[in-house]
């Protein structure tokens, strides 16, 4: 039975388990990614590990998100991480030199290797040919330290391309469909790998924007194959020595095959306020459009701002609309400004952002009230955006930049042009400076703690018997976004837990600090993939901080799964679904012998005292999970094992 391209990986990087659907593996990390946002608390997590230089063949902490410097938080924050990294053997890109995965895209990523980060669209790299995987920071931060990464194995889908994409069709269209038909809880537990003749015609900027987006899904990851085209792109960048071929076997087997003919795609866009509410261009044309926004770490490449200065050369904007620009990397940004596609931007209208996440992440550019917003984004969660109430549709650089033309959803069909096309260039511009090796002398390094950065938060064992109120019960799909918001008010507070959670759930529930404070903790109630998005893992660190004892639930989303274990918080799923449509806000619920029942059984019962019943609820942990949240968290888990 031949192999395909992700077993092909995993299994050269297994350290053990074995590479069966469901079973749990444990493989060896390559390279670690951080952002500023999620870097700081991952950092001083290795800290605690107390070990006195990384071990991964490479690691790199970014900074694209707390840019707003509107006090001393965030350029504290970039003190500490570049004289971390420095200390550490991390290498460290400066502010300005562009967004991770765009930057990781053009300068690191390389076929056949696994890299971990601590940002959810970390599977970016994916079109370079890796396994590469969104964590929360505590898992960067054990992989930094020589810990392998464990995860259940996934089930293998093949997404099998044929045709070619008709004019003015993106390479966000396939995705878009994707999302279509799986919705975003429908890749959970898998890896997406894309084959077939289509393959062969998408450029690495191309595949990326699908690599990326395919977080949305839900998915461990997406990978793409390395070939001619992977070569040609590494070239480009001058990184030749980096290329390997990486195919699927011709008998490769999967667990499940989908054919997407391109040829019979159309401009598509996710309506407000979901990824996977996605709809034709063409049923939306006419709606009102005040602001577009292109650029983030989806749709930011030299390729997709050439487009859309291609578009607009010779012509203005629609007076009604705001259009701003965001280049991925210093990189793109140079090169546009060098060839004059800069000025053709800028002489069309456009306001033009610093490489950095900005809208994306509410960091600025919100949207008017009640005014539909276009974005090549990835995510369009409520109030994301920084506007309660927003308005907020994904597109493709075609679709918005069409928008952006005429004051209106419109389709770029009806441009009345040729698509642009665009050629890879001979040779990227090379210019590392802002990305800084680690100090050759790290023993002379002194790390630079701003008041904002407060000692990491750890809970003690787990108890063996736990009580409290329902303080919160919520629906379907929540976010990280709901459960612990992004923006420019709350994500300078990440290096801080105690003043950070002091914003747990404030979409939903505006007094839950002060309700879970005078309960002095308690439960939270939720449905179907509750935690799906972001990898922020200060959404599970800030509950627990607050005693808040277990989630019960219907089903997870994988990464904040994972964070809740690796905090101490116990994520339980109902064995009866409609078990959760029972329980009340403000029910108290209790749990006896808890310690032995996780030892023993995958059943817990709850007591339900107000309503006096029974409810029964499943843990799903294997051994090691087990032992994790006996012990209090990874944290406390890994420094016992490394005593004995």
């Amino acid at each position: 039975m031949g192999k395909n391209l992700a077993q092909k990986i995993l299994e050269t990087h297994l350290i053990s388990g074995r590479l069966i659907l469901d079973h749990d593996i444990a493989i060896a990390i390559d390279q670690t990614l951080t952002q500023d946002a999620t870097g700081t608390m991952a950092y001083l997590q290795f800290e605690a590990l107390g070990i006195p230089e990384v071990r991964t063949k490479f690691s790199i902490s970014y900074v694209d998100h707390n840019m707003l410097q509107a006090g001393f938080e965030n350029a504290d924050d970039h003190r500490f991480l570049q004289t971390f990294t420095a200390k550490y053997g991390i290498f460290f890109s400066k502010p300005g030199n562009g967004i991770c995965h765009q930057v990781h895209l053009e300068r690191f990523a390389k076929p056949g290797e696994v890299l971990l980060g601590s940002d959810s669209h970390t599977p970016n790299a994916g079109a370079m040919g890796m396994i590469a995987i969104g964590v929360g920071g505590l898992d960067v931060a054990l992989a930094m330290a020589g810990e392998p990464f464990y995860i259940k194995m996934p089930e293998i889908v093949l997404v099998k391309l044929k045709g070619k994409l008709p004019p003015w069709v993106a390479s966000k269209d396939i995705i878009l469909e994707l999302l279509r038909r799986f919705t975003v809880r429908g890749g959970v537990g898998k890896i997406f790998e894309f084959g077939g003749p289509g393959v062969r015609l998408l450029s690495i900027p191309e595949r990326a924007t699908i690599a990326n987006l395919g977080a949305e899904l839900g998915a461990t990851t997406t990978i793409f194959p390395s070939d001619e085209n992977t070569l040609e792109f590494l070239k480009a960048q001058g990184r030749r020595k980096d290329w390997v071929s990486l195919e699927p076997d011709k008998d490769a087997e999967y667990d499940q095959v989908i054919g997407i003919d391109l040829h019979e795609l159309e401009p598509l866009m996710a309506q407000p306020s979901s990824p996977d509410k996605v709809s034709t261009v063409r049923e939306e044309t006419g709606k009102a459009v005040k602001q577009v926004c292109i650029g983030s770490c989806n749709n930011s490449s030299y390729f997709d701002l050439m487009s859309v200065a291609k578009i607009l050369k010779g012509k203005k904007i629609h007076p009604d609309v705001n259009l701003t620009i965001t280049p991925g990397s210093k990189q793109v940004f140079e090169m546009i400004a060098r060839n004059g596609a800069l000025a053709i931007l800028i002489s069309a209208g456009a306001r033009i952002l610093e490489s950095a996440c900005g809208p994306c992440i509410g960091m600025g550019q919100a949207p008017p009230s009640d005014a539909i917003s276009i974005r090549t984004m990835n995510r369009n969660f409520p109030g994301r955006s920084g506007t309660p109430e927003d308005q907020v549709y994904l597109a493709s650089p075609y679709v918005a930049t069409a928008c952006a033309l005429k004051g209106s959803i419109a389709d770029p069909r009806r441009l009345g042009m040729k698509p642009p096309r665009i050629p890879m260039p001979p040779k990227f511009l090379i210019d590392d400076s802002l990305i800084l090796p680690p100090a050759s002398k790290p023993e002379k390094v002194v790390i630079e703690r701003g008041p904002n950065i407060k000692p990491l938060p750890l809970r003690g064992p787990l108890e063996d018997f736990i009580e409290g109120s329902v303080i919160l019960k919520v629906g379907d799909n929540i976010t990280t976004d709901h459960i612990l918001p992004a923006g420019a008010r709350v994500l300078p507070l990440r290096s801080n837990i105690p003043a950070i959670s002091k914003h747990l759930f404030e979409r939903l529930e505006p007094h839950f600090f002060k309700k879970a404070r005078e309960l002095g903790g308690g439960f939270v109630v939720g449905g179907e993939n509750y935690g799906q998005g972001s990898s922020r893992e200060h959404a599970a660190l800030a509950p627990m901080y607050l005693g808040i004892k277990a989630i019960l639930t219907k089903s997870y989303a994988r990464i904040h799964r994972s964070n809740l274990i690796n905090f101490g918080v116990l994520p339980l799923t109902f064995k009866n679904p409609d078990e959760g449509s029972r329980i009340q806000q403000g029910d108290h619920l209790r749990i006896s012998h808890l310690r032995s029942s996780l030892e023993r059984d995958d059943l817990l019962q709850i007591e339900n005292v107000t309503q006096k019943r029974i409810v029964e609820v499943s843990h799903g942990l294997n051994t090691r999970e087990r032992e994790i949240l006996l012990a209090g968290g990874l944290l406390n888990f890994i420094r016992e094992r490394r005593k004995s």
